[in-house]
């Protein structure tokens, strides 16, 4: 599996990264439904066989489980693997069902970054990111701390998720941003505005997240899954998941899976394999929760898409875009 330079580190990372968001389970606000914990473990180590060499976590995903699910999965494989986390998000303890809480403060990051260490069982973190930029009024606060841990040897390089340009020139003077983590897709193309460039002109890696947009840029996706989607899945409260822009999407889709077919790949394939064949990108993170799913996904890592497919696509999202504001969707998400 090739690998690309993030930004100007010497991490060199494969094209495609296990995402650990769902192998968290379904216990939490922010959660994917039910999970079985052995095949989150499975899915980690198959996603170690077949040369994966990163993935990306949150001290929020699963309230600290996903990074437990990690530390178990790679014991005795510590040297195979880049390990990316998050911090920023806090919950109530009491409540796993509430929704978590942003928080920046210097003691708070410290603290968070303290806990998954020792969650992942590791020394050092290769990736400290923060979450979001919230409370906008303390990102410089918290990454300061971030700073601090980097100095002390406890994280390798540290780096933002969701941050736009302004917030990431806020915060480069203090301490060099290493990478990006923007959400980009074919149905989510904000970041294509000015941050793409941004980070291209400032050697800030990319790490592109929802590269299947949550599940609808995959051959799984119709109104017959959406219909048997679990209650506690998060996705439920999302716009793209419900209508009208549900059955826009599904016939969207369709679409796009006859382009994948006469390709002889799955829809997920064209899908990553369109974000990583912009050059700003470094990366995109595959979630996966079984070790079927990231089996299926991975080969896309490989895969040049032709500038006339790359054609044939964007005539299709302009459509979608087109069907979107008849059926009044006013911002279509790949707008925004």
């Amino acid at each position: 599996m090739q690998t690309r330079k993030l930004g100007f580190t010497d991490l060199h990372l494969t094209t495609v990264g296990l995402g650990t968001w769902a192998i968290g389970g379904g216990d939490w606000y922010w959660g994917w439904g039910p999970q079985d914990y052995k095949e989150s473990v499975d899915t980690i180590h198959r996603a170690l066989d077949l040369g994966i060499n990163w993935m990306d976590s949150a001290a929020a995903y699963g309230l600290g489980r996903s990074e437990e699910l990690i530390a178990k999965a790679i014991r005795g494989r510590r040297d195979e693997v880049i390990i990316a986390t998050k911090c920023g998000l806090v919950w109530d303890e009491n409540d796993r069902t509430a929704d978590v809480t942003p928080r920046l403060k210097a003691a708070g990051v410290r603290r968070e970054a303290e806990d998954s260490l020792r969650r992942l069982n590791v020394e050092m973190i290769d990736l400290y990111q923060i979450h979001w930029p919230t409370p906008e009024e303390d990102i410089e606060e918290g990454w300061g701390v971030i700073a601090d841990l980097v100095k002390e040897g406890k994280v390798r390089y540290a780096g933002v998720s969701n941050f736009n340009v302004e917030q990431l020139k806020r915060i480069q003077p203090i301490h060099p941003v290493a990478s990006l983590q923007p959400e980009y897709s074919m149905l989510k193309r904000g970041a294509e505005n000015e941050l793409l460039a941004y980070c291209a002109a400032n050697d800030i890696g990319v790490i592109a997240y929802s590269p299947l947009r949550s599940g609808i840029l995959t051959d799984g996706f119709g109104l017959e899954r959406l219909a048997t989607m679990s209650d506690d899945d998060w996705r439920q409260r999302d716009a793209d998941f419900q209508e009208p822009s549900a059955s826009v999407n599904v016939a969207f889709v369709e679409k796009l899976r006859r382009i994948a077919r006469r390709e002889k790949r799955p829809l997920s394939h064209l899908a990553i394999a369109w974000v990583l064949a912009r050059p700003e990108v470094t990366a995109a993170i595959v979630g996966a929760r079984r070790p079927s799913q990231i089996e299926s996904s991975a080969p896309a890592a490989d895969w040049q898409l032709s500038a006339e497919l790359m054609a044939e696509i964007e005539s299709l999202l302009a459509e979608r875009e087109t069907k979107l504001v008849e059926a009044g969707v006013e911002a279509p998400e790949s707008l925004r």
